[in-house]
């Protein structure tokens, strides 16, 4: 992986914001990289508050970035960098509790594979004919063993008819914050892009019904990503010449924060001088 060489003393510091299921280890190269180029690292935890809402886990993150600016005495804009479902919980935190206040000052939203539109595959857990047989396929992967959606909020907070999801789309993107969203496809049609589902994504379409693409990363399509005005980063796993990566698993939704080349494009991002987007 190619560094990026740290011209400036003054970094801003980057708040890591995991996803869902997961936990703050899935930054630790990112952090490496991030300590190298001397970038402040604020990483967020949620893992303790696995049973409570997307707005009560939001309220959270503004509690830890109060107390850090406390404890460093910063004042200034932080970035921010999320994963999957992290997004999701950030920008309720910086869009809906905070979008009319402008008191959480943010640079830039990164969100790496984020289902800012809410999830097919969370709508596809409730369903009675596939909804069994997709956990099944996912435990052990990206589910728990014995896994219940009906008992996880999170969850429940990600269909796209959710409250959550519309008062996200209400609240909208904040202007003073530059978003990007980096997701990753499989344009070579590799089933070792993600095998659980053949190398696919599932997706819904506008009358409910469901299929699938090769452009999403497994769990969260390119569409679910999607917000209105920001131009997807889309990191195919394919080599120059059109064929698979023979690493093309590598790319998958689980995999992104830890994809080298995901981490280089998150890097480029922030390393920008200040006041630049």
């Amino acid at each position: 992986m190619t560094m990026i060489k740290d011209n400036s003393p003054h970094r801003i510091p980057v708040l890591l914001v995991h996803g869902w299921n997961s936990h703050p280890g899935i930054w630790n190269r990112l952090s490496s990289l991030l300590e190298q180029a001397n970038i402040p690292v604020w990483k967020f935890d949620h893992t303790s508050l696995a049973g409570e809402t997307v707005p009560e886990i939001a309220q959270a993150i503004g509690e830890f970035v109060r107390h850090k600016r406390e404890e460093t005495g910063y004042t200034g804009n932080v970035d921010v960098v999320c994963h999957s479902i992290g997004t999701c919980i950030a920008r309720y935190y910086l869009e809906v509790l905070d979008g009319t206040l402008r008191t959480a000052k943010a640079r830039q939203l990164i969100g790496l594979g984020p289902p800012n539109n809410g999830s097919a595959l969370a709508e596809l857990f409730f369903d009675p004919a596939r909804g069994e047989e997709i956990i099944n396929r996912l435990t052990g992967v990206f589910v728990p063993k014995g896994y219940d959606p009906s008992a996880d909020r999170i969850v429940h907070d990600v269909r796209p008819a959710s409250p959550v999801m519309h008062r996200l789309r209400t609240a909208g993107i904040r202007p003073d914050i530059t978003y990007r969203i980096i997701v990753t496809a499989n344009p070579g049609e590799d089933p070792a892009f993600f095998p659980l589902f053949e190398g696919r994504t599932w997706e819904q379409d506008p009358d409910g019904r469901y299929r699938t693409t090769f452009e999403g990363d497994g769990i969260v399509t390119h569409g679910e990503s999607a917000l209105p005005g920001i131009s997807l980063d889309i990191i195919p796993a394919v080599q120059e010449n059109g064929t698979p990566l023979p690493e093309a698993g590598q790319y998958c939704h689980i995999n992104l924060p830890r994809n080298p080349v995901v981490m280089e494009r998150v890097l480029r991002y922030l390393t920008l001088p200040c006041g630049k987007s």
